[in-house]
């Protein structure tokens, strides 16, 4: 009788027996009102159809929770995970023999693969693109890198209000997400490293055309995807997380991609440990000219080759593992024989932006190392992440007197006090953000400078918390800090005027406070009050995320 009974509801949307006898692929659609990364889904979502239709599937669209970045509060952090399952359980609830999964914005993205990644039906990413750069009195802009700059400038009151206003008028021209080597870019390029999305996907500006025929390209590829059989689970491997975790670290990605490769791996049952990412950059010669960490944007690496030109200079280096599987059936090599190498200019090969050089050759990378460090010492018992390739120089090594700042209220409230006792020296401190503390660990780990600082000419300090940070910040800012001050992490015993020693180079981040003083310290330490939370989602969050260092997925959700 289900069946029967499927079959006519199906009948009642027009659908007849050819239909219903074909792969039935869903589309996981993420388009929303709210979501100005994703705002061109509806027509992407158009093109996918066409392509499940010409390879012989039937398409049928539906809606999960879209997390617009700029819009949700307190932080979309906070319902990544419940993305997750929405997208997991959709897909198993429907009788679906695969999916395409639409998303863009920054946790969209993670969130579709962790779900996917449970729900092991046959599967690709397809993401949005980035925006078009930015234009500001002769200048290119790269959202939101440029935001903060911008912003900073205008607390120091280099900038009016006028300005301002321009500003709004041009630094955002498009849809799509955010055209830095943001969080967004960073997943976008990892879904291209681990093999669930189709190869020169990830950099394909939003309003270009091409974006459409690879929408439909992922349409057809689905159908064949379904045919060989092929499931998250044969690309989710620990190799695959290697790759994607080098190419991570050779653009310059984003510190949130370390949370969300962790969460994404760890629904798989596969451990992806600190070490394991600081062991990779280390060995990862930074290579890619993109901002935050250096000048170029995303339409400009599309321009050069993409993620695949990348793909391609790493392997020249064996530092791929090129027998790997993708989507399409093929493995990462076989993909990668058809990429054109790295030229000496424009003319003689990928690499290049006109004359403008976008991916560097192994030989004369931009850095030695990949985009992140992973730190550890006594006030990061179980580790912290800083992007190394956005640290001023001289804030690479460095001791300076805490000034603590117990929540981010707190921080509001007093960060522009003019009697605040702070120098250009000092090291600022924030408390209670991490995953339980906030709850959500919002990227508020890139804290201000204070007025009195910007108007000495100061633009970065060192600034450490247990909370996130947006991939397309900047600055000696140390994050994720676990375990997280809330559950009684080493944090949340900082008080102000201690000292703290930074050592970016020997992956040192330790607290000059005597142990039985930190004994002290702890026996008379109380919990936040939003360790408190009373009821609904925020409750479960709060008794069941688990800390940055796993992935901060929830405990009950982690493959066994």
């Amino acid at each position: 009788m289900y069946g029967f009974v499927r079959r006519a509801f199906a009948k009642s949307m027009g659908l007849d027996d050819a239909d219903l006898a074909r792969p039935i692929i869903g589309i996981a659609q993420t388009q929303s009102d709210l979501n100005n990364c994703n705002n061109n889904f509806r027509e992407l979502a158009d093109y996918v159809k066409r392509g499940v239709w010409q390879a012989g599937g039937t398409a049928l669209e539906f809606p999960t929770i879209s997390l617009g970045e700029l819009f949700i509060r307190p932080t979309t952090m906070l319902y990544r995970n419940l993305m997750a399952m929405d997208t997991e359980e959709m897909i198993r609830a429907h009788p679906l023999d695969g999916v395409v999964l639409l998303g863009n914005c920054d946790k969209t993205t993670p969130a579709q693969l962790m779900g996917a990644a449970s729900a092991d039906v046959p599967a690709i990413m397809l993401t949005g693109g980035p925006h078009l750069s930015g234009r500001f009195r002769g200048e290119s802009l790269g959202a939101c890198s440029d935001c903060r700059r911008f912003w900073a400038e205008y607390r120091a009151g280099a900038l009016d209000e006028d300005a301002m206003r321009e500003l709004e008028e041009g630094i955002n021209r498009s849809d799509g997400h955010c055209t830095v080597m943001g969080t967004a870019s960073t997943m976008a390029a990892v879904a291209e490293a681990l093999g669930i999305s189709l190869p020169g996907s990830a950099a394909i500006p939003a309003p270009d055309a091409r974006r459409l025929r690879i929408a439909e390209a992922v349409g057809r590829q689905i159908v064949e995807t379904v045919r060989q059989g092929i499931r998250p689970s044969d690309m989710l491997t620990p190799r695959a997380f290697e790759n994607a975790i080098r190419v991570m670290m050779a653009l310059g990605g984003s510190t949130n991609a370390v949370i969300h490769l962790a969460a994404i791996a760890g629904r798989r049952g596969i451990p992806l440990p600190l070490d394991l990412f600081d062991r990779i950059s280390r060995e990862t010669p930074y290579l890619t000219n993109l901002r935050p960490s250096g000048t170029f944007h995303m339409e400009q690496l599309y321009e050069a080759g993409g993620v695949p030109a990348v793909m391609k200079e790493l392997a020249r280096g064996g530092l791929l593992h090129l027998d790997e599987p993708t989507v399409t059936g093929h493995t990462i090599g076989q993909h990668l024989e058809r990429v054109t190498a790295l030229g000496t200019d424009a003319a003689s090969g990928a690499g290049w932006c006109g004359p403008q050089r976008i991916v560097h050759r192994l030989e004369e990378p931009l850095g030695a190392q990949g985009g992140i460090a992973i730190l550890r010492g006594n006030l990061a018992p179980d580790g912290a992440v800083i992007k190394q390739t956005a640290v001023s120089p001289q804030l690479m090594r460095h001791r300076g007197r805490a000034i603590v700042f117990s929540s981010t209220s707190d921080l509001a409230e007093r960060i522009d006090d003019p009697a605040l006792d702070v120098a250009p020296e000092s090291v600022l401190v924030l408390q209670n953000t991490g995953p339980k503390g906030a709850p959500g660990m919002p990227e508020a780990g890139g804290l201000p400078i204070p007025k009195k600082i910007l108007a000495q000419g100061v633009r970065d300090m060192v600034r450490i918390s247990d909370a996130r940070m947006s991939g397309t910040g900047y600055g000696a800012v140390v994050l994720h800090v676990a375990p997280e001050a809330a559950i009684g992490g080493p944090l949340g015993l900082v008080r102000t005027g201690d000292w703290i020693e930074l050592d970016v180079v020997n992956r040192t981040l330790h607290l000059e406070v005597s142990d039985d003083e930190l004994g002290r310290r702890r026996a008379a330490w109380q919990p936040p009050a939003s360790m408190g939370q009373s009821r609904g989602y925020a409750r479960l969050y709060v008794e069941h995320v688990m800390q940055a260092d796993r992935g901060a997925d929830f405990d009950f959700l982690v493959h066994a």
